[in-house]
């Protein structure tokens, strides 16, 4: 027999967090499908809303509290970039599966230029969505701090600096860059060259200090024209390597910062004649599905994309749920928001 409020009238939220021993927060929390509550936490508040026969006022909630159900990932990149490098899709394809676990709809925009930033500024004023997922942005980008201004929950897939504010999810750069740079020189290599991804990316700027740092720990002198900076394209990665034969013809391997890029200087180094592994290994960063299909197999870097999306939307909708209880911001400056997933090196036929 299913028991209701006093007077017939509906129960509330405040009567099931009491039947359920838990505090209306972690209620909200079950109610709006976050993951980020305990399997034993959850059966108790689902049983407390199945004897109080509670049911959410849906609309009600999202107009007292500006909900729209939706949460946007937001990438101030060219549409290009975003449709040819795997890292993103990887990445959606976890917010999705986070998703589905929820009633909630994603919205995929880009904002590169200011005149698109202002567009989705007025969107996001206007409470269209609860929460922005930032994918892949430039230390200078000034779309993390309006967010912030704003006070729009949001989640930053990569921190834009150590003091980086916002919460964020991220791989081991760092680690990732010097397990390659370590691989190649047990293979016996010698002239390490790096194909750098631009430096104004705080994840970028981590695989290149790993590189120095392990070039160090082994022994071994970092020279300036060993290094070139692409942009994380294929195009980038030909420009870099064709730079690097002029500099070093002498070079005996290559730790490209994504695969894209290793993929332009694969096409560098066959038409200059040189052999991979034989004559210049090559390891790239990502191990994306070109990495697997490239010949000969690269050896790349993995970083966990899929679980870099689950991890930020659960991580977002946290930062919702506590904005509507009204304590976000007093959690802001907690050290449990900023989430490092570790990458493994995944060695094939091209090191």
């Amino acid at each position: 027999m299913v028991a209701h409020g006093t007077h017939g009238r509906r129960p509330t939220l405040e009567e099931v967090a009491a039947r359920a021993g838990v505090g209306r927060g972690t209620v909200s929390r079950v109610i709006n499908g976050s993951p980020r509550v305990s399997d034993r936490t959850r059966a108790a508040v689902e049983e407390a809303v199945a004897e109080l026969g509670y049911v959410p006022n849906t609309a009600a909630r999202a107009l007292a509290a500006n909900r729209s159900d939706s949460i946007a990932v937001v990438v101030p990149e060219a549409e290009s970039r975003f449709f040819s490098e795997p890292y993103f899709s990887g990445m959606v394809g976890g917010v999705g599966l986070a998703l589905a676990e929820t009633n909630l709809q994603l919205l995929l925009t880009f904002a590169r230029g200011e005149r698109e930033q202002d567009r989705l500024a007025a969107y996001l004023a206007a409470h269209r969505v609860d929460g922005v997922l930032l994918v892949s942005v430039h230390s200078d980008d000034p779309l993390a701090d309006r967010l912030i201004q704003m006070d729009i929950p949001t989640v930053i897939s990569g921190p834009r600096s150590a003091d980086e504010p916002l919460p964020s999810v991220d791989t081991d750069n760092y680690a990732g860059a010097r397990s390659a740079v370590q691989h190649l020189v047990s293979r016996g290599r010698r002239s390490v060259a790096i194909i750098a991804g631009p430096l104004d990316v705080y994840g970028a700027e981590r695989r290149f200090v790993g590189y120095q740092d392990e070039l160090a720990a082994s022994g071994l002198s970092y020279d300036e024209k060993l290094v070139t900076y692409g942009d994380f394209t294929e195009e980038g990665g030909r420009r870099c390597m064709t730079e690097l034969l002029e500099r070093s013809p002498g070079l005996d391997a290559v730790f490209s910062c994504s695969d894209l890029m290793a993929s332009g200087a694969r096409q560098v180094l066959r038409e200059a004649g040189r052999r991979i592994p034989d004559d210049v290994s090559l390891v790239g960063f990502d191990d994306s599905v070109i990495a697997r299909h490239m010949e000969p197999g690269l050896t790349s870097v993995r970083q966990p994309t899929r679980d870099m999306g689950r991890a930020m939307t659960e991580l977002l909708l946290d930062e919702i749920a506590l904005a509507a209880e009204g304590k976000r911001s007093s959690v802001r400056r907690g050290t449990q928001r900023h989430l490092v997933l570790p990458t493994e090196l995944v060695v094939r036929a091209s090191s």
